[in-house]
């Protein structure tokens, strides 16, 4: 087992990590510390009661326990993947035998067969989410059977459950797809079912899946075995199949309403915020500063790991297959403003332009107009402008880049590919210390490069206007900081020079200046960035949404894609309602993540060992020649495998309000937009 953080709120009674808590003949203000922010959940809708797989706990007396697990136990049915007996009878078996008891139905002794089947759930169904449905129901029956009781007419009125179903992959992921099941339709051999899971989230599967940071797979509990499910790369596979077989077709919305809105920036959060305003009906114009959609995605990410047409087919394809407009090399600041946007009769404006200008190194001797200087945001535009459009950029011998994250392994790949006759890398931490995703790394290190650590640069080399060198010196670790990397400090007397003929700086990005003008009503921090609404991604001005780096500074890939998201359905809201709300799943998730609920999940007993499927790539000594893809598609047996290694850690969450949560999505529906 596995131990918990403490967790803080007030409760009457119940139960949490084993721990009983009865004050329900206690004098008010007694209560015991349970959860962080539960008692506000929603504004002017009192909670009445929480459970989930760790305890329960019931913050008003006229709660009825009954019901409250019976709306969990109908969502543990309504999730069960029917594999195994106990589960999938099971819980539809305690389900109504709950309700019973709640329409006073129930025959004498019925507590104890639900007890029985509880017992037998937890003890032998065959994935997490029958393990863990029914632990809570147990504990209350052990220690607060009197509770349940026949449901009285006020309790049916004033008693609504929200029932969340999630996972640790699922809350580490931004976006919060549904991984297990996705990765349940792989499992099937329904492929189409496994894309449109991810469909319903956003429109770049195939792309998320060849270059997302896998946060889901940090937090697989199959890491503790053998290794996390291979998420990234069956999310890939089910995308695929739909691409190869020419399946990815979109029909507009049957539901047109009467608004228009202005979305700035073509990248990811974009163009996924167009994707489900126009599945809701909503028209939507698109304005980008390229000449192609993609946004970072595109200029930014090289074709050995993103094929340019895998992510057009996912953004401007699908975009204007489903009614909506593109307006290329139109710069926001530049040839138009927000102010000109909404004069011109847009209901609603999404800024969504990205990060796109390169951070220097601020050391002796740079100053703007080097020759043979460049960051990395501006060496991979370049590379893509002479892979994509044959506009003439020479690499040649020897390159220098600068940098640990993704930027500066797509730079010295890149480097490598353009025809330098040497690539190196310096980084000032330890190669542990790298943010570089592992593989990126190793897949450098085969390719050639040539790997600096501990060594950071101090100055550059000038001769009449040109780098012809690169000062640096060494670093040496010196304790652990708060995050657990290596604190580190220069070594005396290690000063040296590496002479170059190209220094790249791969440091980092930021938000270009002077995009929204002043004077628009649009708050920025001090970083340039918009300041918005955390939940909603409302700016500061009314009508006007903000989303992705702009908001962010330079994240993920999936960050942009879940902002993108969230905003199409403010954007819905504030168009078709005239106010913007907070979906309870949104609250929930946040209620999770402060009370790091899911942070410590562990395996208790190890799982069947097996290995991990291993994604086929091209060879180093031939794929350094071109920009084709690396990384190749696994096979259908591999496939099939890698899902079969999901242990389904669904967990759920119910919280008991005194009215209904609003929840209404945005329309989609994924089971239509595939071609038959």
């Amino acid at each position: 087992m596995c131990s918990q953080g403490d967790v803080v709120s007030t409760s009457i009674y119940g139960i949490w990590d084993g721990k009983v808590h009865d004050f329900r003949n206690a004098p008010q203000g007694m209560p015991p510390p349970v959860l962080e922010g539960l008692e506000d959940f929603a504004p002017h809708n009192p909670t009445k009661a929480f459970i989930a797989d760790r305890g329960f706990m019931v913050f008003d007396r006229e709660t009825s326990l009954v019901e409250a697990f019976r709306a969990y136990m109908a969502q543990a049915a309504k999730e069960s993947c029917g594999r195994c007996t106990p589960c999938r009878v099971g819980t539809q078996r305690m389900r109504d035998l709950l309700r019973e008891v709640a329409a006073n139905q129930a025959d004498p002794g019925v507590l104890d067969d639900i007890a029985e089947l509880a017992r037998q759930v937890t003890d032998t169904s065959l994935c997490g989410m029958g393990q863990s449905c029914a632990r809570s129901l147990l504990d209350a029956l052990e220690h607060f059977r009197d509770e349940f009781k026949p449901l009285t007419p006020a309790q049916a009125v004033f008693q609504h459950s929200f029932v969340y179903t999630t996972a640790p992959c699922v809350e580490a992921c931004p976006s919060k797809i549904d991984v297990p099941k996705y990765i349940d339709g792989v499992k099937g051999g329904k492929f189409d079912y496994a894309l449109g899971v991810i469909l319903d989230k956003y429109p770049m599967a195939a792309t998320c899946g060849r270059v997302c940071v896998r946060f889901c797979e940090s937090a697989c509990r199959r890491q503790e075995a053998e290794g996390p499910v291979g998420i990234r790369m069956l999310k890939r596979y089910a995308a695929d199949q739909a691409i190869l077989n020419n399946r990815l077709h979109f029909q507009p919305s049957p539901v047109q309403h009467d608004k228009r809105v202005a979305i700035i920036g073509a990248g990811p959060a974009g163009i996924t915020c167009a994707y489900k305003l126009l599945l809701g009906g909503i028209k939507v114009d698109v304005f980008d500063a390229q000449r192609a959609a993609g946004g970072m995605a595109s200029v930014g990410i090289p074709s050995y790991r993103l094929p340019k047409d895998v992510l057009k087919a996912e953004s401007e394809d699908i975009i204007r297959q489903l009614g909506g407009n593109f307006f290329y090399s139109k710069v926001l600041g530049e040839n138009f403003t927000v102010d000109e946007l909404l004069g011109k009769g847009y209901d609603a404006v999404f800024l969504a332009y990205g990060a796109s200008q390169g951070t220097r190194f601020g050391i002796k001797n740079e100053y703007p107009g080097l020759n043979r200087y460049i960051t990395g945001v501006d060496f991979l535009l370049k590379v893509h402008q002479r892979v994509e459009h044959d506009v003439p950029f020479e690499v040649k011998g020897d390159v220098v880049v600068v940098g640990g994250g993704n930027v500066a392994m797509d730079c010295v790949r890149s480097a490598l590919r353009l025809g330098a006759k040497s690539v190196h890398l310096v980084y000032r931490r330890t190669e542990e210390d790298m943010p570089a995703e592992r593989e990126e790394v190793i897949a450098a290190q085969h390719e050639g490069v040539i790997f600096h650590f501990l060594t950071t640069p101090t100055g550059l080399m000038v001769e009449n206007n040109t780098v012809t060198a690169l000062e640096m010196v060494e670093m040496q670790t010196k304790g652990r900081d708060e995050k657990g990397r290596w604190n580190i400090e220069p070594v005396p007397d290690s000063m040296y020079t590496m002479p170059c003929d190209l220094v790249v700086a791969a440091i980092g990005q930021q938000v270009e200046r002077n995009v929204v003008k002043p004077g628009e009503g649009i708050e920025l921090d001090r970083w340039n960035c918009i300041v918005v609404n955390a939940d909603t991604l409302e700016t500061t001005r009314k009508g006007v949404f903000a989303g992705g780096d702009c908001v962010l500074g330079p994240l993920t890939l999936v960050h942009a894609l879940d902002q993108g998201e969230r905003a199409a359905a403010s954007i819905r809201d504030f168009l078709l309602s005239g106010d913007v709300y907070v979906r309870p799943e949104r609250r929930i998730q946040n209620l999770l993540s402060k009370n790091k609920l899911l942070a410590d999940e562990c395996l208790e007993v190890a799982p069947p060992h097996k290995d991990r499927a291993v994604m086929p790539e091209l060879d180093a000594a031939e794929r350094v020649k071109n920009f084709d893809e690396v990384d190749q598609v696994i096979s259908k047996q591999s496939a099939y495998e890698e899902a079969s290694r999901c242990l389904r850690c669904y967990r759920l969450y119910s919280v008991v309000t005194e009215k209904h949560l609003p929840r209404e999505p945005l329309i989609s529906n994924n089971e239509t937009v595939l071609a038959e």
